[in-house]
């Protein structure tokens, strides 16, 4: 049985790689957790790069409260990245 909300799915906020070779930038992204690293999203919230001194993350904070409170669960990483932001990122 297919689920069309995507509350009702396994949805993870996590990290897409975009940038060229060896200049990595990460897109942070809503996807459902069955899609590959940098296959389809559901939507992008914000951007990292780790290359930047100091290291540059953009979040729509809003919309990653919106997923948070939808069940959305970060990976460790971007658990990280919202904690050091403000946002409270329970679940990983």
């Amino acid at each position: 049985m297919m689920y069309s909300s995507p509350s009702l799915m396994a949805v993870r906020i996590r990290l897409r790689r975009v940038g060229s070779k060896k200049n990595p930038v990460w897109r942070i992204v809503v996807a459902d957790k069955r899609s590959p690293r940098d296959g389809r999203t559901i939507e992008t919230i914000g951007q990292y790069n780790p290359q930047t001194e100091p290291s540059t993350i953009v979040v729509d904070e809003e919309r990653a409260r919106h997923w948070l409170e939808h069940g959305a669960q970060p990976s460790e990483t971007v658990a990280g990245l919202l904690r050091t932001k403000g946002i409270a990122a329970h679940g990983s």
